[in-house]
This record gives C-alpha cells, structure tokens and sequence, in this order.
C-alpha cells in the first residue's frame, strides 16, 4: 500500500511539474504576441456637429447646411503618434441614376499641431465644411443635388511612422458603440421646408378596431403655433387645420400611443394635394411632410 501511495505522489509531482512547464512556455508564446504586436490608431466621434445640406425645392438654390464633427485622435502613445489627418470628400447622386456622381477628392490636411488636448489627454480638433465649399471642392452646381442625395467626407489617419488608417481599416469594434470612429461620415441633402398653401387642410383619422386612437396624437405646427389631432372614440373621423395667409413653414409629427398597430391617417393640403398617408404603425417622432417635391 505504502508503495502505491509513493507511486500516486510521484505521478501528482510530474503532473505539477509539467503544468508549470506548459505555463512558462505559454506565458513565452503570450510574451512573445504582446512584443511583437503592432497597435493601430483611431479617431474617435466626440460629437457630430452638423450632418445635412439643405436646398430649396422650389428653385434648387441652396439653404445651407454642411458637415462638421468633433474627433479625437487615440494612439498606443497617447497621441504623440500622430502627424496629420487628411480630409476626402466625395458625392452620391441617387436621383438621377448617378450621373452627378462625384469622385473622392482631396479637400485639405489638418497638422498636428492644430489639435489641441481633450479632457481625456489625448488631441482633438472641430473640423466642419460648407455647403458651398462642398459644391466648389466637387464641380457641383446646387441645382444638381436633390433630397435624398449625400455628400460624403473620409478621414484618413496618418501617425509619424507612416502608417495610415481610414475607413477600409475598420472593424465592427471602430464602428460601433465603444470607438465611434467610423472615419467616414455622410452629410445628407434635404430640402428646406416649404411654405404651406393656405387655407383648409384635411385630416381624415382612422382607427381599425374602432375605439380611438388609445392616447396617440398628431402635432400640427404653423410658425410656431401647435395643434394637437387625435381620435378619441370611433372608427373615423375627419379634422381641419386652417393654414393662414402668409404662413412660413409647417410641421406635423405622431406621438405614439397604446396601439398604434390599430392608428392610419390621410392628410390633404388646402392644393388638394395628398401630402401624407400612413399607418398602421405610423413613424414616431419624425416629420411627416416630404418638402422636395414642393406640393405642399
């Protein structure tokens, strides 16, 4: 007994020995990664500052808008690797089946030494752009651009040891929540808000159950001014909104409710115009009048 008890020692100290010695050879080989490992850079989305270019619908002139962000630069030196970032702008014309299509372009570097130290110690800049510096940068007139049209801006991260990193780079990690630094960024054309034609507009509301609209609205804003819509009982009723004389800008929004699943809604402008139909499950919280088309 006494020798198989020796026996079973024996084999419980070669055991230990080789876990130790499969941890020091694998504590090598996590060595040898970690000295051999190449980091890379990012520019972290602080803030975007302003994404849309706005035109007037009516005559295609531009309202204004651009681009601009805040960014932070991040590196495995806390920023001393960082030399300059350059700037590229380009266009997407999905209107006209891309004939106004605009290659990418180079719009100007930011050294730096124009960056300055964030609250985190590490450098950031405000970069923003134009909406008529972008149609200079890229040869468009405003009456070549629409609303659902983009006007894209990259970033191309260059360190001091001449790596570069930009969009092609990038992993779902730089993308999503943790970096925010997509390196790409998309300004998109809307048009202005046109001025609403006067006089009687029609709402026609409509529950499929028949019991209301459970707490859901729509919110009808005239220069300002708010009226608030909604079905408290029944199947279907119909609403005037009357749209004064010399009226700027309208705005109509739905606000959720208990069953929106059941809610539709038809909407005339005073032109006779349908200028928005939707439901079951209207959009919540965002505009629903289109202005490109200028109908209203």
């Amino acid at each position: 007994m006494k020798f198989h008890k020796n026996k079973y020692i024996i084999a419980l100290l070669a055991g230990v020995a080789l876990l130790f010695s499969a941890c020091s050879e694998g504590d090598k080989v996590i060595d040898e990664v970690f000295d051999n490992e190449t980091r890379g850079a990012v520019l972290r989305t602080v803030e975007i500052l302003s994404n849309e270019v706005s035109i007037n619908s009516s005559d295609g002139s531009l309202s204004g808008g651009g681009f601009g962000v805040i960014l932070e630069e991040q590196d495995q030196e806390n920023g001393d690797l960082l030399a300059f970032v350059e700037v590229y702008a380009s266009f997407a014309d999905f209107n006209d089946g891309g004939a106004d299509d605009r290659d990418e372009v180079l719009v100007e570097e930011i050294n730096a030494s124009e960056f300055t130290v964030g609250e985190f110690g590490y450098p950031r800049t405000e970069y923003s752009i134009t909406a008529e510096e972008l149609l200079s940068i890229l040869n468009l007139n405003s009456t070549d651009i629409f609303g659902g049209d983009q006007f894209r801006v990259r970033f191309e991260l260059v360190l001091t040891d001449g790596r570069r990193y930009s969009f092609a780079d990038n992993t779902g990690t730089l993308t999503g929540s943790f970096f925010s630094s997509p390196f790409q960024y998309n300004a998109n054309v809307v048009c202005a808000p046109s001025a609403p034609t006067p006089g009687d507009w029609e709402f026609v509301l409509n529950d499929s159950y028949g019991d209301g609209w459970n707490g859901a609205s729509l919110t009808v804003t005239i220069d300002g001014e708010e009226t608030t819509l909604g079905l408290d009982d029944g199947s279907t009723a119909t609403e005037i909104v009357t749209v004064p004389d010399g009226a700027a800008v309208i705005s109509i929004v739905y606000n959720s409710g208990a069953w929106d699943s059941e809610v539709t809604f038809t909407i005339t402008s005073a032109n006779g115009n349908v200028v928005s139909s939707e439901g079951p499950n209207p959009p919540v919280g965002v505009e629903l009048l289109d202005y490109c088309p200028d109908n209203l």
